[in-house]
């Protein structure tokens, strides 16, 4: 009885997987043409982007930075802030040695050198309230946007479906209270 309870358990979870992988390799119909996004090409960015992370992570002059990795459709995109301008060089010159990886777009920027305790709690909060608004807003509901504060200057970068996404997550986050200022580093997914 136990031995066909399991027999029967993993009949069950086979056809859950086969149903899961049926359903992400569908493709949407909409009046836009969208990017066709499979279990195998999700699968490849987020291994392209695990290397580009380990890469940059085994690199001296890199590893105790917070670069940011996103990956669509082959296409890298590194953001946040660094020291200098060797950095940006070098981390591009790093991801774009990764195996698959068609193109690396930079969105990084050169930190000041000087920060405050408070200024850091300020941008942890404004950080918040902003990623906040984004996921909370009806035409973007994005979790592929990443926000970055560093004195009430706020970067946003990722990918996004169109150009309109873009030009609105801006606004979306100069509505927030404490932003000083919006970098948009979004990229507009590849179709």
């Amino acid at each position: 009885m136990i031995k066909q309870l399991k027999v029967c358990g993993q009949v069950l979870a086979t056809c859950s997987l086969l149903f899961a992988i049926t359903a992400c390799n569908k493709q949407q119909t909409t009046d836009q043409p969208t990017a066709v996004s499979t279990v195998g090409t999700v699968m490849d960015d987020s291994l392209i982007s695990a290397k580009v992370r380990e890469a940059l992570l085994a690199s001296d002059d890199v590893k105790s930075l917070a670069i940011k990795v996103k990956t669509d459709n082959a296409v890298v995109e590194l953001s946040g802030f660094v020291n200098n301008q060797n950095q940006i060089d070098l981390s591009m010159k790093i991801a774009k040695e990764i195996s698959g990886v068609k193109e690396v777009a930079n969105q990084l920027s050169i930190k000041d050198s000087s920060t405050s305790a408070n200024d850091k709690m300020g941008d942890s909060w404004v950080t918040s309230a902003v990623k906040t608004a984004l996921l909370n807003d009806s035409v973007l509901k994005s979790f592929d946007i990443a926000v970055v504060t560093r004195h009430g200057e706020v970067m946003l970068s990722g990918f996004v479906d169109n150009q309109a996404q873009s030009l609105h997550s801006v606004d979306v986050a100069q509505s927030v209270e404490g932003v000083a200022s919006v970098l948009n580093h979004t990229t507009v997914k590849a179709h």
